[in-house]
């Protein structure tokens, strides 16, 4: 997971921190009702600390993920469980940089991104 932080993290300058919780379904379902009004768990959410942090070290924030659903989702798509751990982890990583997937030009570079950081790590492009 080390190696998958420092690619999504490659192009950010200095020093930073984040803090990465691996959660339930009941525990993940609680945090999207209560940050995004949505019913039921996520595979993955992002909780950007805002504009930075004094200091050497800025923190970037927070992000969750649900392992059951990430095991689940793998197996939906027949794609390798580890691979779509890098690409959560990886989408993750990239809101915390400010990146989002809310219109479709949005989508279009964040997605190019992460397929990018993917391959370089030798995994698939996970849209395809």
């Amino acid at each position: 997971m080390v190696r998958w932080c420092k690619a999504a993290l490659a192009e950010v300058g200095g020093s930073v921190q984040l803090s990465l919780r691996i959660v339930t379904e009941a525990e993940s379902a609680e945090l999207n009702g209560r940050f995004r009004g949505r019913a039921g768990p996520t595979n993955v959410l992002s909780f950007p600390y805002g504009d930075g942090h004094p200091g050497k070290t800025r923190f970037l924030g927070d992000i969750v993920i649900c392992a059951p659903l990430v095991k689940a989702q793998a197996a939906a798509a027949h794609r390798p469980e580890d691979a779509h751990w890098a690409h959560l982890l990886i989408h993750g990583i990239l809101h915390l940089q400010g990146f989002d997937h809310e219109t479709d030009q949005d989508a279009r570079v964040m997605e190019a991104r992460e397929t990018r950081i993917l391959e370089g790590l030798g995994f698939a492009d996970p849209y395809r």
